[in-house]
């Protein structure tokens, strides 16, 4: 049985303050887990307009990872379009061995992550971590990080302590992502060498022309891949096959998902408006996403997303 919680949520609440009302028998509600994080931000609220066209109510709930996780096993969170792999993998994987819940489908595949420079530096001759040193000086013998403490950070810290790819001399200058890359912004409006930390999705893919460098000496700081999953109930496929069809069809690409976050993050346009302006303007892939999935009332998918969004 599913629990009723409030309408549409975005503040960082403790997941029981979320569910309240009495039970449903069905999924009439679909309800994300959304973590502060742009990207799955308007990757819920594309799938959530699509979904409120079929004729089902949505509530994008914006909480904590591990806590939206605890509400997928209880029963109080049925969608989780944020699981990051390999970052996550070590709290997602024992729910799916205790079978709580379904890595669903990848929504995103193969998104790359470590050290980028701008393509003019690449074309000048960096093409790999070990092309940096032999420009140090270029460089001022820094490489730009985020928030310390994050994974990659540790990354470059460990391939500095062990002197990987000749960085043993570099340093990391750890800051903030938005004093990283407004510091990055400054070099490439100059044309001056710098290498930061890069990933993708992200709207730096869009504002700038950027080279990932290539690995080398076993770095760890260079051609990180990671997949996104969706996250979902072990019992949803039970309680709503039409439901499941579509999450497992909705695939995003990672060129479409750094469009969305520059729109939303960077150019600061609310997610309902990036979304609602995508779609009208995406319908040949929104289909993809909706082959052999209906309305509630048991019409075609798309046909009621044209007739609701506009073309």
């Amino acid at each position: 049985m599913r629990k009723m919680s409030f309408r549409h949520s975005l503040t960082l609440l403790p997941l029981a303050w979320i569910v309240a009302g009495p039970a449903q028998a069905d999924l009439d509600t679909v309800r994300f887990g959304v973590p502060p994080w742009p990207g799955v931000t308007v990757k819920s609220e594309v799938a959530s307009q699509l979904l409120n066209a079929l004729g089902y109510s949505t509530e994008q709930n914006e909480l904590a990872v591990g806590v939206i996780l605890n509400g997928l096993t209880s029963d109080d969170i049925d969608v989780y379009l944020g699981g990051w792999y390999p970052i996550e993998k070590e709290m997602i994987e024992p729910l799916v061995a205790d079978d709580k819940v379904v890595k669903l489908t990848e929504n995103i595949k193969d998104a790359n992550s470590g050290l980028v420079v701008p393509e003019y530096v690449h074309e000048a001759g960096v093409d790999s971590v070990a092309d940096l040193d032999q420009y140090r000086e270029r460089f001022d013998g820094e490489i730009q990080g985020i928030e310390a403490g994050t994974g990659i950070n540790d990354a470059v810290l460990a391939a500095i302590d062990k002197d990987k790819a000749g960085l043993g001399d570099w340093t990391l200058r750890e800051s903030s992502t938005s004093a990283m890359l407004a510091y990055a912004d400054q070099r490439i409006a100059n044309r001056e060498w710098v290498t930061f930390v890069g990933w993708e999705p992200h709207w730096m893919n869009v504002s700038y022309d950027l080279y990932y460098l290539k690995d080398a000496d076993d770095s760890g700081v260079a051609e990180i891949k990671s997949t996104v999953w969706t996250v979902v109930p072990a019992e949803l496929q039970s309680e709503d096959t039409n439901l499941y069809r579509f999450l497992s069809q909705y695939r995003i690409s990672i060129a479409d998902q750094n469009d969305w976050i520059y729109e939303y993050s960077h150019e600061e346009r609310p997610a309902d408006e990036v979304a609602s302006e995508w779609i009208r303007n995406h319908y040949a892939t929104v289909a993809q996403w909706l082959d052999g999935v209906t309305t509630k009332s048991g019409e075609p998918a798309i046909d009621a997303v044209k007739a609701q969004l506009g073309s």
